[in-house]
């Protein structure tokens, strides 16, 4: 994909959904309604972010097309991530808005994060650090094969 001329500079949706090296942006999947991407910060093994290809940051800012294929896209990630690292649970969400808590305040996106039975643990409080098994590098490779065929299963008319 090409940058588009409405790219908000510094916007990590609007680079992933334009790039050109997926693995570099850690792009898993895009197309003309959306960019699924890997969480770079703060990262837990799987946690995914599926956004508006559009830059938009109010989920009535997009049409019934863009809302139905990120609502697909995100149950599929979720699916796609069930099979490769079987999760005990997840968490998925949106948030509106720095006063909501969002990263990205002017680009909506979902959070489709995986979790583990007692994933969480004193090392984040204690020592401000994380313990992932997994580097994003890996984590990319094992799930960009996977991501192939979304376009097909968001929208089977394609």
């Amino acid at each position: 994909m090409t940058a588009r001329s409405d790219e908000p500079a510094g916007c990590i949706f609007c680079s992933a959904a334009s790039a050109q090296d997926l693995r570099s942006s850690l792009t898993l999947y895009s197309d003309s309604k959306l960019v699924v991407m890997l969480n770079r910060y703060p990262y837990t093994n799987g946690h995914l972010m599926v956004a508006p290809a559009e830059h938009v940051s109010r989920l009535w800012e997009s049409d019934r097309a863009a809302l139905s294929a990120i609502i697909m896209a995100s149950a599929e990630s979720q699916r796609i991530l069930s099979d490769e690292y079987h999760p005990d649970g997840f968490n998925v969400g949106m948030n509106f808005g720095t006063a909501a808590g969002a990263g990205v305040a002017d680009h909506y996106h979902v959070h489709v994060v995986p979790r583990w039975s007692g994933d969480s643990n004193f090392m984040s409080v204690t020592a401000e650090t994380r313990m992932i098994p997994e580097n994003l590098e890996t984590t990319w490779e094992k799930l960009s094969p996977k991501f192939a065929g979304l376009g097909a299963v968001i929208d089977p008319h394609q």
